[in-house]
């Protein structure tokens, strides 16, 4: 819009008009002689004007320059809006996932606590296990039961909440690969926040923001200069049996000024400055919020990964455990909450192990997230 400012201003204009019958009184006839005088009774009159802006005090160019770099900050906007719901959609699905994996691995648990039970139920009948034992053994049932029953619920709410995002039919039930968590390609690691300064999309709106502010700036106090534009034009008229006007042409300069504008302006300047500065410290602000950001998601990769290497360990150590106290117990030589803690241990330490690689993969694209990268990553996967 603001470079159409540049182009010259052409306007055509026409008009026919019926005239009543006139009375015509020509002031410039000298001869006292009495003479019939014409009827007048139409008017026609065609005009083309043109003005052709040759100084605005910059503001045309700087107009300009502020929709640039106000497309340009919606731009960098919308992209940033792309990334942030595309780590949420990566975060719902991790987070199903992992519900679908505790259920997994609380059922196989499940079934070996109800053997469990049915075996105590048998042993407590012939004397050889007192009845505490078998409420101890029901009771672990009962928390496993429990525990399914929350974890489906928020199973079903994550998975309304990403086929909404996705803008699929609510009643869609997904089914997440394992093989995304497990064989995902890890391609570039950030180390520091130099590739977030120069890729976050959030932070170069605000840079486009603090141009076109300075730009405002600029049209502010280009109303303290005068306007100048060369103005020409052409003219045609025809009073009917008195008058015809052919090739009026006319060109020339004009200057116009705007006096009031030197009281008037410095208080719109003042705001455009303001706004400006107020840009300025917003980036600041934006700028030490992604520095501690991406720190913070370096750590938490970082800290993904040492955990995959303990919960591995754990995993076998909580295995060896229960094989240890189970033999104890089926020789006397431990007692039943020995042996329900060493299978809750164990059942916590396959779930810590089977979502490790879940919680990796998350970490990981939230760094990716955090350091600007995350489309790119997207686009080389397309690739």
């Amino acid at each position: 819009m603001q470079k159409n400012n540049q182009y010259p201003d052409l306007k055509l204009s026409g008009q026919y008009q019926r005239l009543a019958n006139a009375a015509v009184d020509f002031k410039l006839n000298q001869n006292n002689n009495a003479q019939q005088l014409p009827l007048v009774n139409q008017l026609m009159i065609g005009q083309l004007s043109a003005s052709v802006p040759v100084f605005s005090g910059f503001k045309i160019h700087n107009s300009i320059a502020v929709q640039e770099n106000l497309y340009q900050d919606e731009m960098a906007t919308t992209s940033q809006t792309k990334d942030e719901i595309a780590l949420r959609v990566i975060d719902y699905y991790t987070r199903l996932y992992k519900a679908q994996k505790r259920i997994e691995l609380l059922k196989e648990n499940q079934k070996s606590a109800q053997q469990r039970v049915k075996d105590f139920i048998e042993l407590e009948k012939n004397g050889i296990i007192p009845r505490n034992d078998l409420l101890k053994s029901q009771l672990q049932v009962s928390k496993i039961q429990l525990n399914l029953d929350e974890i489906n619920t928020n199973l079903k709410i994550i998975n309304f909440y990403l086929v909404t995002l996705l803008k699929l039919n609510p009643e869609t039930k997904l089914e997440i690969r394992e093989s995304d968590f497990a064989d995902f390609e890890i391609t570039t690691i950030p180390t520091n926040d130099h590739l977030a300064i120069e890729n976050r999309k959030d932070l170069e709106a605000l840079r486009f923001q603090g141009k076109a502010s300075e730009a405002n700036i600029k049209i502010a106090k280009g109303f303290y200069y005068p306007t100048i534009a060369i103005i020409g034009g052409y003219t045609a008229l025809d009073l009917s049996n008195v008058i015809t006007v052919q090739n009026a042409m006319n060109i020339g300069v004009g200057i116009s000024y705007d006096l009031s504008t030197i009281l008037k302006n410095g208080t719109t300047v003042k705001l455009a400055e303001n706004k400006f500065v107020e840009v300025q410290n917003s980036e600041a602000m934006l700028m030490d919020y992604i520095k501690i950001q991406v720190q913070k998601s370096i750590e938490d990769y970082d800290l993904s990964l040492k955990q995959n290497v303990v919960f591995s360990e754990a995993l076998e150590q909580s295995a060896e455990n229960y094989r240890i106290i189970k033999d104890k117990y089926d020789n006397g030589l431990s007692d039943t909450n020995d042996l329900l803690e060493a299978d809750v241990e164990q059942l916590s330490s396959k779930i810590n192990n089977a979502l490790t690689k879940a919680n990796t993969f998350q970490k990981y694209y939230e760094l990716l997230s955090a350091t600007g990268q995350l489309s790119q990553t997207f686009t080389i996967s397309k690739n």
